[in-house]
């Protein structure tokens, strides 16, 4: 967009009364946000919902200075910005009726991978959680998903931490201007998470990450996913709100499970039994029920002559070899593995080109 667009949209966001919801409408009914102030209040009247009161406070000047030292420190600091209607915004962001109006970013961040997964959880990571954080994405890392968290203490900076080292995309969705790092014990990952990925919100500069600002940041974490993944979680916490959001957007959700006795499994084993996110045991479940394409798979290594089998694969694919196709509990049972472990392994072995999924199910050897 050009910078006198962008002037009037931050103008725009200053109106009191106008949210994202409002202002979409008014973008929809006039075409862009110049024509807005150029419009007659007459025009304006005319379209549903839009009263005398929000009329006259569109004809208040006093918010274009607001407007312009915004856009002076947007153009100084090499911020992009993206309006809900620019090829540049997140596509799946763009179908969430509350979506941003505008989104602030940093880095190199690229939407053209659509396997994009939100992984949240407590600030209070326990050891188990972040082995399994790290695994999974280590996991999927050959399926090239881009990693989005909110760059927080506990789950968030390990999936970040996670993605970097697998050499995946990474974004941090802050709660604050993007003038400021929080927390600020997080500023030695800005280099890297920028070098591949960047940092993304809806937030002016000068807005300090206020409690109300997590919430309200958790609905893009939510919608601009194709599935949210919750690793770990008390019974209460932000994480579930984003889980509940990610619902309410009819996104997939995921839930690590853990013991009843463990006070940060309490939020994901109750996710589970509600019926309000699928079980995640391995990233296997997540691309069976996403129905990722693995032979597509843009960074999966060619073929090669030899394949080492580790000694695990080796027996599944002996069984197979033998038995032809079988379904997954089957292979389970007469190779002595629990169902958790197995669907790791046999994402692993389709990764490598040995066996192929099946619809119900079922493998087979290649």
């Amino acid at each position: 967009m050009n910078e006198t667009e962008l002037y009037h949209l931050l103008a725009l966001q200053k109106v009191e009364s106008v949210g994202d919801i409002v202002a979409k409408k008014l973008l929809t009914h006039c075409g862009d946000a110049t024509a807005i102030f150029n419009s007659k209040s007459s025009q304006l009247a005319s379209i549903e919902g839009i009263g005398s009161a929000l009329i006259s406070k569109l004809k208040n000047k006093s918010i274009f200075a607001k407007a312009e030292a915004e856009l002076k420190y947007i153009l100084n600091n090499g911020i992009n910005v993206s309006c809900f209607q620019d090829k540049t915004y997140p596509e799946r962001l763009k179908h969430c009726i509350d979506g941003p109006l505008l989104l602030f970013s940093t880095g190199n961040i690229d939407f053209n991978n659509r396997k994009i997964i939100s992984i949240v959880g407590t600030r209070k990571i326990t050891p188990y959680g972040a082995e399994f954080c790290k695994s999974l994405i280590s996991e999927l890392a050959p399926l090239n998903p881009i990693i989005v968290s909110g760059f927080a203490y506990g789950v968030d900076i390990v999936a970040h931490q996670a993605a970097i080292e697998n050499d995946l995309q990474t974004i941090g969705i802050v709660a604050h201007g993007l003038d400021q790092i929080y927390p600020s014990s997080h500023k030695k990952y800005v280099s890297k998470i920028e070098q591949n990925g960047g940092f993304m919100t809806e937030f002016w500069s000068g807005t300090n990450p206020e409690k109300e600002n997590f919430v309200k940041r958790n609905r893009i974490v939510a919608g601009i996913s194709e599935a949210t993944i919750v690793i770990e979680s008390a019974i209460k916490g932000g994480s579930l709100i984003t889980a509940n959001l990610a619902n309410d957007y009819n996104r997939d959700v995921f839930a690590v499970p853990g013991r009843t006795s463990d006070k940060f499994s309490l939020g994901c084993n109750n996710l589970i039994k509600t019926q309000k996110a699928n079980l995640l045991t391995s990233a296997a479940d997540l691309v069976y029920i996403l129905n990722w394409d693995i032979e597509n798979n843009s960074r999966s290594v060619q073929k090669k002559l030899f394949i080492t089998l580790d000694n695990d694969e080796q027996k599944i694919y002996d069984y197979l070899l033998k038995s032809g196709k079988e379904i997954l509990d089957i292979i389970a049972l007469e190779c002595d593995f629990p169902i958790y472990k197995i669907s790791g392994i046999l994402l692993n072995m389709e990764l490598k080109g040995v066996v192929r999924p099946l619809p119900g199910k079922l493998f087979e050897a290649i």
